[in-house]
């Protein structure tokens, strides 16, 4: 009957991986597919597109597995009041399901001398315990990430590195969770985007704002200050790599790497390969240290 069950759950998981991929093509059109920092942020006068329009901001998958070397079964807070102590550890498995959801839209079109754009952005990720019949396959965690962003364009050379674009967000992110598994923050967000040959590159460091009631004053510690996004495209193929770090060179350097491959099967539909290694997989799971592997299909990519 456990088996059944099983089945039936990584049924109805690919079927909406299916769904969903055909539902985010038919939204994303060949129009707005872009493949450059340009089309992706409409930098100059041929790539623009206006504002209200929906378009991808983060990259988008399902992951019908996703494994991981140690289960976050009685999670921690640097936070030392008694509120923030967890009861008794949570049965979890170690495989789960995953996915993310990332948008954006431009509200303001050149606002600032002509050259600035006001976006705004969501980005949620789900970590699901699909499988876990003996607890009635919860969401173990979920993350809420809006974020305001401007953005310029520019075109300067840095190194063999041509710089597209320069810009600043104000980003808040959350589980929704009340004591003692509540963990949030703020943050201001620098970035700058950079493209050479094949490579696009991301460059965010982040200043962390103070908190009247803190969920996790340690988290900078250990998720990191600043994270770079590596990206390839070839072939239709697209790998990534994302690493954070909380710039100690000591004995305390902490941070987390992030490989995804995203390749194509047959038209539109792309498998997607993740592996994790760090801090800081979920925001319940910032302090913890693990190393996961997902596989599932890619719907929307950096690029």
């Amino acid at each position: 009957m456990k088996l059944l069950q099983i089945k039936f759950s990584v049924f109805i998981l690919l079927f909406s991986c299916f769904t969903a991929n055909a539902q985010l093509q038919a939204l994303f059109n060949n129009k707005t597919q872009q493949r450059n920092l340009t089309e992706r942020w409409e930098l100059d006068t041929t790539s623009v597109r206006g504002t209200f329009l929906v378009t991808p901001y983060k990259s988008m998958y399902v992951l019908p597995v996703h494994w991981t070397s140690l289960p976050n079964e009685q999670p921690s807070s640097g936070n030392t009041d008694p509120d923030y102590i967890a009861p008794a550890g949570v049965d979890y498995d170690n495989v789960e399901a995953k996915f993310q959801l990332s948008f954006k839209t431009k509200v303001l079109q050149s606002f600032l001398f002509g050259r600035g754009d006001l976006w705004v952005g969501y980005t949620q990720i789900s970590h699901w315990q699909i499988y876990n019949n003996d607890l009635s396959r919860p969401f173990r965690e979920v993350n809420y990430e809006p974020e305001v962003i401007v953005n310029f364009p520019v075109k300067f050379n840095f190194l063999a590195l041509k710089t597209r674009m320069v810009g600043v967000a104000l980003n808040h992110e959350s589980n929704g969770k009340s004591d003692p598994y509540s963990r949030s923050w703020n943050r201001v967000i620098f970035h700058a985007g950079f493209e050479y040959n094949n490579l696009t590159i991301y460059v965010r460091p982040w200043l962390i704002l103070p908190a009247a009631k803190n969920d996790n004053p340690d988290i900078g510690e250990f998720i990191g200050r600043g994270d770079v996004n590596i990206i390839y495209a070839k072939n239709g193929n697209i790998i990534s790599f994302i690493g954070t770090h909380n710039l100690n060179f000591n004995s305390k350097a902490r941070g987390s790497g992030m490989f995804s491959w995203s390749y194509p099967i047959k038209n539109n539909l792309k498998g997607f390969l993740q592996i994790t290694h760090g801090y800081g997989e979920t925001l319940i799971d910032y302090n913890h240290l693990q190393t996961t592997v997902g596989f599932g299909v890619s719907l929307i990519e950096w690029l």
